[in-house]
């Protein structure tokens, strides 16, 4: 299977990694370009004190893929779409891992329904310093198909990434499951971002509490359109970010150490529309999003 990658950040260059033991360097491809690809191919990207030496393209010089995976951010997304161009092909699947509930509809509205998956990764513990990463978990990759069919393509992919050692899960309703993770993301992300929480920080009852006011208002969002999130779902993921290594970080608070802009607005900025979209109050994500914008203000 040839793969091409976009996005070699903490999430991006964990998988690939795997990705590129297995494969090999000829049929693991990683989009990069300017100083970024300069910085690459001069020092690599370090992952726990190892360097990883991919094999990177310009977007011009990138080639047809069966599979490509883009592990950027949200706010990098519409550039990424024209990134990825010369590696998209009649059969070609993509994978979003990104954050959200958003970027598989802008991936369909480009290149269309039928060659987009679903998909997302959690229980990831993994740091980015300036291409050096510190992973103490992988996590895991849950993916599937629109319509949850365990169609050819699905079953190689899964057998992919079992042969090159990543875990992964094909759910029986990806959908429900993408909304889960995003009910971690809105809140367990923002919280800790804004109270500059470490996992270790989430087995504090204060903050549990706060994540519970937050997360119960995208359980009703999910509900009015017909997803069944549940108030069970929430202390699961309040016990699965408490599981993780004491000084783990969010990618959200990461972001705000490093002062760059957040993905805020398709965390709680995506509650609030819909909140007024459905008629339903988010009093809680809205205050929340308000601070998030006023932290980056202060970049």
């Amino acid at each position: 299977m040839k793969v091409t990658m976009i996005g070699m950040g903490a999430v991006g260059a964990v998988v690939g990694k795997r990705l590129n033991d297995f494969l090999g360097k000829e049929n693991l491809h990683c989009i990069a370009e300017g100083e970024r690809l300069e910085r690459y191919r001069n020092s690599g990207i370090l992952i726990n004190g190892e360097r990883i030496d991919f094999n990177y393209v310009t977007p011009q010089e990138a080639q047809i893929a069966d599979l490509v995976i883009i592990a950027t951010k949200n706010l990098q997304l519409k550039e990424v779409l024209v990134q990825i161009e010369k590696s998209v092909g009649p059969n070609t699947a993509i994978l979003s891992l990104l954050n959200g509930i958003q970027s598989e509809k802008e991936i369909a509205e480009k290149y269309g329904a039928e060659k987009t998956l679903y998909g997302y990764i959690v229980s990831l513990s993994s740091t980015n310093e300036g291409g050096m990463i510190t992973c103490g978990h992988e996590g895991t990759i849950y993916f599937g198909e629109n319509d949850n069919s365990k169609s050819e393509r699905i079953l190689e992919i899964k057998k992919l990434f079992d042969d090159a050692k990543i875990s992964s899960v094909i759910p029986e309703d990806i959908h429900l499951s993408q909304w889960k993770k995003f009910l971690l993301n809105v809140s367990c992300n923002t919280i800790s971002a804004l109270c500059r929480q470490t996992y270790k920080g989430f087995r504090n009852e204060v903050t549990q509490n706060l994540v519970r006011q937050c997360a119960r208002e995208v359980v009703k969002i999910a509900n009015a359109k017909g997803i069944a999130l549940t108030e069970e779902m929430i202390e699961d993921n309040i016990k699965m970010t408490a599981a993780l290594n004491d000084d783990g970080k969010t990618s959200m608070f990461q972001d705000v150490e490093a002062k760059r802009k957040t993905e805020n607005n398709y965390f709680c900025g995506t509650i609030v529309r819909l909140g007024k979209e459905l008629g339903i109050e988010t009093p809680v994500c809205a205050i929340l999003q308000q601070l998030v914008e006023c932290v980056e203000a202060a970049f």
